[in-house]
């Protein structure tokens, strides 16, 4: 199962694919990423680039001083990072891998982040691996209720339904990017088909016909 550490990494590189940052502003895209999803924790973030640093997967590009940067009340130099050739193929086999981990509550809002610079049958596989992943969730927690509904505490009962309710959302709205999806893989099927078509015509020869004598 994907770890915290290893979503933190991988959505690090994704937004310094962008270019270099510092780690302020690093620290601010994480928040409007992922903020609306989960919060992680951004005490990690400074030991997480000395360890993508260690690893060679990153490396200091540039150092800023207070003047240089908007906003931070602060005396200290911000270095600038960028990625090596390391971490972008770090970066790319992450995008690329489509198995239960990007499925899961810790990995799958970091991987829609960057949908799109993820392949169009990789995005609709972790879509319907998340939602089939959302679907067994409901049906283990309507059974539980099942089991359980006649002893249950009201409070315990309201908290299980919050749960379905909100399980029963998340696969709705995965069902319509699902079917966003295929309409637009259909779409680049149809051109793709077009064009071949188009190639394969034969140049229209023009012939005259000259009347008879």
């Amino acid at each position: 199962m994907t770890s915290r550490t290893d979503v933190l990494d991988h959505t690090v590189l994704g937004l310094l694919a962008d270019g270099p940052l510092h780690g302020y502003e690093i620290r601010k895209r994480l928040t409007a990423i992922l903020g609306t999803f989960r919060a992680l924790s951004f005490g990690s973030l400074y030991p997480c680039l000395h360890r993508l640093s260690g690893d060679g997967l990153i490396e200091p590009v540039d150092t800023l001083l207070r003047d240089d940067i908007a906003g931070v009340s602060t005396k200290r130099a911000r270095i600038v990072y960028g990625l090596t050739a390391d971490g972008k193929e770090a970066f790319a086999a992450w995008v690329a891998d489509y198995g239960p981990d990007a499925w899961e509550d810790e990995a799958f809002a970091a991987r829609m982040a960057f949908f799109s610079r993820t392949d169009a049958q990789v995005r609709l596989r972790i879509l319907e691996g998340r939602r089939t992943r959302l679907e067994e969730r409901l049906r283990s927690l309507q059974e539980s209720i099942d089991r359980t509904d006649a002893r249950m505490d009201l409070y315990a009962e309201r908290l299980q339904r919050h749960g379905i309710e909100g399980a029963e959302r998340e696969v709705g709205w995965l069902e319509e990017l699902i079917a966003s999806e295929r309409s637009a893989r259909q779409e680049r099927r149809q051109a793709r088909a077009a064009r071949k078509a188009t190639r394969k015509m034969p140049a229209n020869n023009t012939r005259k016909d000259h009347p008879q004598s």
